[in-house]
Parts: C-alpha cells; sequence; structure tokens
C-alpha cells in the first residue's frame, strides 16, 4: 500500500468532516501569513534603527515611537496566532476522534458479517485481530490529523517563506532551495531505511498481544502444571527482539536526525555569508536588515522540514498498520453468506446430501455425509471426539459452508435462508457458553430481546436457575459474570427456552451441571422437545436412549443409523458407546443401591 492509496481509503471517513478541513485550510493560510511577520518587522525595525543612530545625536521620541509600533505588531500578532494555534489543534483533534469512531466501529461492523472460517484462519488470532484494529485505527486517525493539521501549515509556510526569499533576493533564495532538496532527500532515505525494521514492529506486537491474551486464558492450566517460567521466557524472547527492532530504529533515526541537522547549520551559515556579503558590496535593496529577515525566512523554511520526519514516521506507520487494518475492513470473500428465502414459519425437516467439508486449517471433517433429520423427532448424533458431530452443527447453523454436497430445510437449499431468518429458528445450547459482561437477565434477554421481565423470570425457572439467581444480592441484576460455569450453562438454557425455535440443537447441554442440575434440565427439555426438531449431541445415555433415531459417527463419516434400540443390538460403534458409557457410570452398583 502507498501513500495515495491510503488517502484515498481514508477519503470516505473525512468526508463527512469535510468543513474541518476546510476551516482548517483557511487557518493555515492565515497561519502561514502570521508566521512571516516577525522577519518583515525585524527587517524594518533593524533599518529603521540604524537609520536612527547619526553623528549629531539619538532621536529618543522617535526611538520610541518605533518601539511601540512593534510591541503593538508582535503582540497583536501573538494574539491572533495564540487563537488561530488553538482553533487549528481543535479542529484537529475533534477530526482526528471523529474519524477514530468512524473507522472503530466501521471494522466492528465488518467483522460481525464474517463467516466462522475468518476466525478460525491461522493469523486471525484473537490477540493479533485486537492488535491490528487497535494499531491501525490509532495510526490511521493521527495520519489524519498529520496530513491535514500538521503538514499542510507546515508547508504553507515554508512555500511562502521561500517566496518572500526569492522576491527579496534571487540569490539568496536559489541557497535556500539548494539546501531544501537536501534535507528531503536525507529524510526520504530515513524512512526507507526504517520501513522493513517497522514492519518488524507490527508484528512483534500482534505476537506479544496474542501471548498475553493467551497467558491470561490459559492461567489456570498454566499454573496447575508450574509452567510459568516457560511462559515467561516465551514472551521474554519475545520482548527481546521487540526492543533489539526498536534499538535498530533509535539508533537510525538518531543517525539521520544528525545529518539534517548539520545540513540545515550549513544553509543557515550560507545564508549569513551570502547576506552580509551582499550587504557589504552595497547590492541593490540589500541593508543590514535583510541580513535578519533571510536568516529567520530561512528558520521558516526549514523549521517546517524538521517536523517531516515526524510525519513520515507517522505516514510509515500509518502504510504498515493500514495493510493490516483494511485487510480486516475489505475482504470481500469472507462475508457470510446470505441468501433471500425467508419463510413465515421452519418446521425443520432437514435432509444431508453427500456432504463434504474441510475446515481452513486443511482438516477434513466429514465424508460424504448423508442424514435425513425428521421434522418433530429427537435425532441424536454420536461418536468419540472427533467424528463431526459438532462440525455437522456448524454446517446447519450456516456458521460453515459444505465443500460440496447439499443441506435443504422443508426442502428448500440451507445456503439460499436468510441467515437472520434460520438463524431466528434455531436454538442453540453448546458445551460452553458465553456469558456478556453484563446483568443476568440482558444475558438471558440475548435470546429475546423484546422479551418482557415476566418471561425472563418463566426462562430462568425453567432452566431451573430461579433460586440461585435470587439468593443473590441483586437478583436478576447482578453480575453474570459471577456465576459459576454450571449457572452460566443453564442461563444459556434459559436463553434457548426464552428463544423458543422450532429448531433446538443440544450440545452436550448438561455437560457443567451435577447430577440433580441435569435431572432438572432434562426434565425441562423434554418439555421444550415436544413438536419440535431436535438435534442432540451428548455422552449421556439418558439423553441419547430418549432419542427416536440415531447417527453413529466415526472419523467424520456415518457408521450407523437408527432407531437406538435395534442400534444397540446391531453391534458396533454405537454399542460400544453405549456400553462404555454405562461401565464408566458403574451402572451395575447404581442399580443395586436404587432398588
Amino acid at each position: 500500500m502507498n501513500l495515495i492509496t491510503l488517502l484515498h481509503k481514508l477519503g470516505p471517513y473525512v468526508r463527512p468532516y469535510r468543513w474541518l478541513v476546510v476551516a482548517t485550510l483557511v487557518l493555515t493560510l492565515i497561519g502561514a501569513l502570521i508566521s512571516q511577520v516577525n522577519a518583515i518587522v525585524l527587517d524594518r525595525t533593524v533599518d529603521a534603527i540604524n537609520e536612527l543612530v547619526v553623528p549629531e545625536g539619538f532621536d529618543w521620541d522617535e526611538a520610541a515611537h518605533i518601539l511601540m509600533i512593534i510591541s503593538i505588531i508582535l503582540l497583536g500578532k501573538e494574539l491572533i496566532a495564540a487563537g488561530i494555534r488553538f482553533a487549528q489543534n481543535y479542529y484537529g483533534e475533534r477530526m482526528r476522534i471523529l474519524v477514530s469512531k468512524d473507522l472503530s466501529q466501521a471494522v466492528i461492523d465488518r467483522i460481525l458479517t464474517y463467516r466462522m472460517a475468518f476466525f478460525t484462519r491461522e493469523g486471525n488470532e484473537t490477540g493479533k485481530i485486537q492488535t491490528r484494529i487497535d494499531q491501525g485505527v490509532g495510526s490511521l486517525s493521527t495520519t489524519v490529523q498529520s496530513v491535514f493539521i500538521d503538514l499542510l501549515p507546515l508547508f504553507t509556510s515554508a512555500v511562502l517563506a521561500l517566496i518572500l526569499m526569492f522576491a527579496a533576493n534571487i540569490y539568496v533564495g536559489f541557497t535556500a532551495l539548494f539546501i531544501v532538496p537536501l534535507y528531503i532527500l536525507l529524510t526520504i532515505r530515513q524512512a526507507r531505511r526504517l520501513k522493513g525494521w517497522r514492519s518488524n514492529m507490527r508484528r512483534y506486537r500482534e505476537q506479544k498481544s496474542s501471548g498475553i491474551v493467551g497467558i491470561i486464558e490459559s492461567m489456570n492450566v498454566i499454573k496447575s502444571f508450574n509452567r510459568q517460567q516457560v511462559e515467561a521466557d516465551k514472551q521474554w524472547d519475545i520482548q527481546t527482539q521487540f526492543t533489539d527492532n526498536q534499538m535498530l530504529v533509535r539508533k537510525t533515526s538518531f543517525y539521520f536526525d544528525g545529518m539534517k541537522s548539520f545540513v540545515q547549520q550549513v544553509g543557515t551559515v550560507l545564508i549569513i555569508i551570502l547576506t552580509a556579503y551582499l550587504v557589504l558590496i552595497q547590492y541593490p535593496g540589500m541593508t543590514i536588515g535583510k541580513i535578519m529577515y533571510h536568516v529567520m525566512l530561512f528558520a521558516n523554511v526549514t523549521a517546517p522540514i524538521t517536523q517531516l520526519q515526524r510525519i513520515f514516521d507517522t505516514l510509515n506507520d500509518a502504510l504498515i498498520y493500514a495493510e493490516g487494518f483494511f485487510d480486516l475492513l475489505d475482504s470481500d470473500s469472507d462475508i457470510e453468506p446470505s441468501g433471500t428465502y425467508s419463510p413465515s414459519t421452519i418446521n425443520g425437516d432437514i435432509e444431508i446430501h453427500n456432504v463434504d467439508f474441510t475446515y481452513p486449517n486443511g482438516t477434513k471433517a466429514l465424508h460424504n455425509i448423508n442424514m435425513h433429520i425428521k421434522s418433530g423427532r429427537i435425532t441424536a448424533l454420536v461418536g468419540l471426539s472427533g467424528a463431526g458431530k459438532t462440525t455437522i452443527v456448524n454446517l446447519l447453523d450456516k456458521f460453515y459452508t459444505p465443500d460440496s454436497g447439499t443441506i435443504t430445510i422443508d426442502g428448500h437449499p440451507l445456503n439460499e435462508y436468510d441467515t437472520k431468518t434460520l438463524r431466528n429458528n434455531i436454538g442453540l445450547v453448546l458445551q460452553k457458553n458465553h456469558i456478556f459482561d453484563g446483568t443476568i437477565e440482558e444475558n438471558i434477554l440475548y435470546g429475546r430481546p423484546t422479551a418482557s421481565h415476566d418471561e425472563v423470570v418463566d426462562a430462568a425457572r425453567r432452566a431451573c436457575i430461579y433460586d440461585q439467581i435470587m439468593s443473590m444480592p441483586k437478583g436478576f441484576m447482578s453480575s453474570a459474570t459471577a456465576l459459576s460455569g454450571g449457572q452460566q450453562q443453564r442461563i444459556a438454557i434459559a436463553r434457548m427456552f426464552l428463544k423458543n425455535p422450532p429448531i433446538i440443537i443440544l450440545d452436550e447441554p448438561t455437560a457443567s451441571l451435577d447430577a440433580v442440575a441435569t435431572e432438572q434440565i432434562k426434565a425441562s427439555i423434554d418439555a421444550i422437545k415436544t413438536g419440535r426438531t431436535v438435534i442432540i449431541i451428548s455422552h449421556n445415555i439418558s439423553q441419547i436412549i430418549d432419542s427416536d433415531i440415531v447417527y453413529a459417527l466415526r472419523d467424520g463419516r456415518v457408521e450407523q443409523s437408527g432407531p437406538p434400540d435395534q442400534l444397540y443390538h446391531q453391534g458396533g460403534i454405537y454399542k460400544d458407546i453405549v456400553d462404555a458409557s454405562a461401565r464408566s457410570l458403574n451402572i451395575d452398583k447404581l442399580s443395586k443401591l436404587t432398588k
């Protein structure tokens, strides 16, 4: 990505605030004119005072008059300049903040439309995406401020000062003009030298952020295995590489900054020598005042350019982080597909024909899957870990798209369904459900935001969590993150009860619950199963044997299917799983205890 492309991409985010840009440009022109006042006043002052110094005496009244005029002009100029600087800084910061807000919201809106495959792709880990967004928004919004608030005023002032130098004396003007390209050339070479190292900075920052997130999320595992030092060493390696890279950047910057400072001082010396020489030979229009005049104008030419490296640094950071940021923002191929078919009711008759599926990391999860999940029936998917059960659920909810084959619901292709309509008609309870930062009521309302408080209470009762909620100090207004894992699972089940969809998918819904809670939830789930299409994934025998049909999977293939009793007597993977589950529960001993 180059600067032109970057500015073009930023255009839509700056355009709504173009009045701020116009105001800044007007202020820039006024500020550039005012910044030349000191040089002009000093020129006239030196010459005027020089004329007062005569052998016959010194006119104090005339000198006082000159000093009063100078004071009024310079103080008035400073007052106006202060007001302009305030307005420029305010407008610039306002534009930066507004553009930052729009960029942040745009990328959030965008990634919410992406398919699940995007988030499981290598390089799109949570910490890396977060760093890409944070650094991208920060550098891009600062770029807007640098270009419109810093860069334009600087160069407007420099160009105007250079024009005044040429107008006063063409030789002095060319001397200044000769120095400026050398300074700019050094700045460009510095930027190019630093580009690769700055790219490394982005990678190291992403690794640091991702590593910290991983440590926090895995803290219990790290501590239980006493691997604190191992994780600390990993972060130390990244920190060391990051620090070495930073030192290379700083060392190179200091070298070029010294070179540019030397060139600037050489230019100042040349201007002084040339103007002094022209005064001594009494060149037309050259006076003692013109020496100070040209020196100050040259300072106005070079002073803005000394800020060029800072702006170049900002632009280089923006170019580096913009690529990753706009990759997030412009990834059209990752947008979640959605059809237009939006029926008023969905019965839930599901057919899967010859479906294959491979995850983005290359793992093939399903091979030629064929199933008929009948409306109003309970279908169980069983199999060892990695058999493909959850993958089928992900396909039904359109989290992923099959490599080949077709899936239909009520005879209509799944890919033609409006995604929002489809998901409104599917209730999904996973083995691990996310609890959002907020109150318990807000988390239950996630199932149906328009539900009343009474409906929330009813859903909590059916999920067997009401009494535990009411025992908390703030009841339904308590923080949901304070709940235990099993309680959070019940909140997820309460969401499903509140949503009340025609298709229910239960992926180990009672995995985090104790035996008593499991029995209570099973009774509630049994009540809601009536007249709905239910797909259940569970290692709980009681939930499997209640199903109408079982599909037993192994290594992504359907190995057996049929009613649970019939399937058990056939032998095979299903019988092995049921027998293993019975043995793990000590069914023989339990049955004797309960007699």
